[in-house]
């Protein structure tokens, strides 16, 4: 990796995110699904806040750019992790993580359906076919459907809605005219924050019990595995590129299983642990394409004049222009740092398009 801090980066991912659906499972003995949803989302709403403060940078924007945010919000992150709270009522943590896996296939069936996914290869097909196969493996339709539980729907429900949030991300929040990454990460959690506060009438006015652990438990998934989480994935993306972030999908629900198994001895069974792998190989195949991408030119240099008033502005021409030449300083300056602010603007969003695309859990 390009930086040595990438390794711990990416092991605190996979745990933050991995330990999740234990987290939701212990703050389930104190909170309604809806309220942890609430909780985990505001909290991480402060976080990315500060951390926008702490970089200058203002999460803001138009009626039609919130719009957007909100419908993001809604699939990305209220829907799923209101349907996680659920579903983990009936269902052990382990097999939370492992049908959450199923993520990206969800994505890239969406992304079909609406013109997102334009190459599609044989490899890709058989990705996607052999990852649902899994999914039928895990809940052995042939055995009664005794496996095929509400809670089971409500976190396949999930995991697909991430798949429509992260397409729609894909369309409608890049371009010009979106802030940059953390900047719009805080934007949709606020978003979300009032989304969570809309579902609270499904089970959420109940009082809240008193369970240390339980809060706890709700605290650190709200602020870690959140809000930071959030911020460390960002900043792997931009370190290592979006392949080397997107690993952290395969440790994900191996880290759920061991923590499920671990910590609230969860059973292990072997169909489950089958089913894993048969997804995660469905997984690996989808993702086994290069996106075809034009190779940037540099561009040419421009010709220097002689003439004060109507020397060129571009950095090229300042470095090759002759020592009689005279630049005038305020609109080098100028320039220098319009160039780099447009610089930031198109990196910032191929980071946030790479993210819409690998971030398995938004």
């Amino acid at each position: 990796m390009n930086n040595p801090m990438s390794h711990l980066r990416l092991g605190t991912l996979a745990l933050l995110w991995g330990s999740s659906f234990l987290l939701i499972k212990l703050a389930l003995a104190a909170l309604a699904p809806t309220q942890i949803a609430l909780a985990r989302i505001a909290l991480g709403a402060l976080v990315l806040l500060g951390l926008c403060a702490l970089r200058g940078l203002r999460p803001r924007g138009g009626p039609s750019l919130w719009r957007r945010v909100a419908v993001a919000a809604l699939f990305a992150s209220a829907l799923p992790w209101v349907l996680f709270g659920i579903g983990e009522q009936t269902v052990g943590s382990g097999l939370t993580g492992v049908l959450n896996a199923t993520t990206p296939l969800w994505t890239l069936l969406f992304g079909l359906l609406v013109g997102r996914e334009a190459r599609l290869t044989g490899t890709r097909i058989g990705g996607l076919v052999l990852g649902f196969l899994g999914v039928l493996l895990i809940l052995a339709p042939w055995r009664g459907g005794e496996e095929l539980s509400w809670g089971v729907l409500a976190c396949l429900g999930a995991a697909a809605s991430y798949g429509v949030g992260y397409v729609y991300i894909g369309r409608k929040l890049t371009g010009p005219d979106i802030p940059p990454p953390l900047a719009l990460a805080a934007m949709q959690m606020v978003a979300a924050t009032g989304l969570a506060v809309l579902a609270l009438p499904i089970d959420g006015l109940r009082p809240i019990g008193w369970d240390p652990v339980a809060l706890l438990a709700v605290a650190v998934l709200g602020v870690l595995g959140t809000g930071l989480a959030f911020a460390l994935n960002y900043q792997l993306i931009a370190d290592e590129g979006a392949t080397t972030a997107s690993t952290v999908a395969y440790l994900m629900p191996i880290v759920s299983v061991l923590l499920g198994r671990l910590v609230l001895d969860e059973p292990l069974g072997w169909r489950v642990l089958a089913g894993m792998a048969v997804v995660l190989l469905g997984v690996a195949l989808t993702r086994n394409h290069r996106p075809t991408t034009p190779t940037p030119t540099a561009p040419k240099p421009a010709e220097p004049t002689t003439t004060p008033t109507t020397t060129t502005t571009t950095a090229t021409a300042t470095a090759t222009a002759a020592p009689a030449t005279i630049q005038q300083p305020t609109t080098a300056t100028t320039t220098a740092t319009t160039a780099k602010r447009e610089h930031g603007l198109r990196h910032g969003l191929r980071v946030y398009a790479d993210l819409a695309r690998n971030h398995p859990m938004k």
